[in-house]
């Protein structure tokens, strides 16, 4: 995948213990006290998300489908996020005796609907990267990310140990059955994401990452909504570079693309480089849809001391922040040095 800002020269260690990497969820809403779904807000330090939530279904008595959370969370990290069980009626409960190795419960609350897959506001990262080469470096790319932002890659872990998840996918679309429903959804996610990936690094190889170009499709900022872009004014530059506006990218699936003109030859010229994942996603009933191409962080803030940094911002839901990490620095996460790396 091309860099924007060019391959970094600066190198460092990320995850060198688990308090090294923190996330927070930020919900877009607060339990409102009342229904169906218990909410549990969960500090877990080296926990994997779907153990915690077997622990959950375990503890409550519950088949495992009745216990829901909005995202995958790194094991090797120190990670707050929620929880929802479904739970009819008006029990009350006392989470005191639910004791799990480096699962920490710090509220929860009756709320009345399920949480869903990808309902954040955000995630807020609070980041240590020791041992840098050139700190100096690391500010000037720091402070270019902060103003411009980053590709919104899909990160390494999307994909597998390896890409292995793309290799998965490849084989379902051979007619290789896949029973689980999680894994299958896996390595569909990681095809679709492949082929964003390349088209964003095409778009940046191109010098059309922060350029309108006649036929993208514009997505309103902190919506989803869409429109094409049938003429390049300076009205719509602005936009853009005010953050009001961003160019976006396909998810594939079944469909005509969006895009028009110039913009849809590039991604039909990409696309078209894939055959089995192109004419694959679109039979598992995945249907195009548009993601931003730059991924903009918010509250960002850093603090240098010697030869480490501390780093601080909030990114949507559904973003990396090992794509930010990509563009900073030449890092070494030493949880895969390590072998305890866990893709989740």
């Amino acid at each position: 995948m091309n860099y924007l800002f060019g391959r970094p020269t600066c190198t460092g260690k990320i995850r060198c213990e688990m308090a090294d990497f923190k996330v927070f969820e930020i919900l877009p809403f607060e339990p409102c006290g009342e229904g169906e779904h218990l909410f549990i807000h969960i500090r877990k330090t080296g926990a994997n998300t779907v153990f915690v939530a077997r622990q959950l279904a375990k503890y409550f008595n519950v088949k495992e489908a009745l216990v829901s959370y909005a995202g995958l969370k790194d094991r090797f990290a120190v990670t707050e996020q929620w929880f929802g069980v479904h739970l009819p009626g008006k029990q009350e409960f006392d989470l005191s005796d639910f004791n799990i190795e480096g699962v920490e419960v710090l509220s929860y609350k009756r709320h009345n609907k399920k949480l869903r897959t990808g309902a954040l506001q955000s995630n807020r990262f609070q980041l240590v990267v020791k041992d840098l080469s050139d700190s100096s470096e690391l500010q000037r790319r720091w402070h270019a990310i902060c103003e411009h932002g980053v590709p919104n890659y899909f990160g390494e872990q999307r994909f597998g140990i390896d890409g292995g998840n793309i290799d998965k996918a490849i084989e379902l679309f051979a007619g290789k059955k896949i029973k689980d429903k999680k894994k299958r959804g896996f390595y569909l996610s990681a095809a679709r994401s492949l082929l964003f990936n390349q088209v964003v690094s095409k778009r940046i190889e191109k010098g059309l990452f922060d350029n309108i170009t006649d036929g993208d499709v514009l997505m309103l900022s902190g919506t989803q909504s869409v429109f094409i872009a049938d003429e390049v004014d300076t009205e719509l530059i602005n936009r853009l570079i005010e953050k009001d506006i961003d160019i976006t990218a396909p998810m594939w699936g079944a469909g005509e693309l969006m895009t028009k003109n110039g913009a849809k030859e590039l991604e039909v010229e990409v696309i078209e480089k894939f055959p089995e994942i192109n004419k694959g996603l679109p039979r598992f009933g995945l249907k195009q849809e548009r993601r931003r191409m730059r991924l903009s962080l918010t509250k960002p803030l850093i603090d240098v001391k010697d030869n480490t940094a501390t780093l601080s911002f909030e990114l949507p839901a559904g973003s990396f922040a090992t794509t930010v990490f990509r563009e900073l620095l030449d890092y070494t996460d030493m949880t895969e040095r390590a072998g305890t790396r866990e893709s989740e």
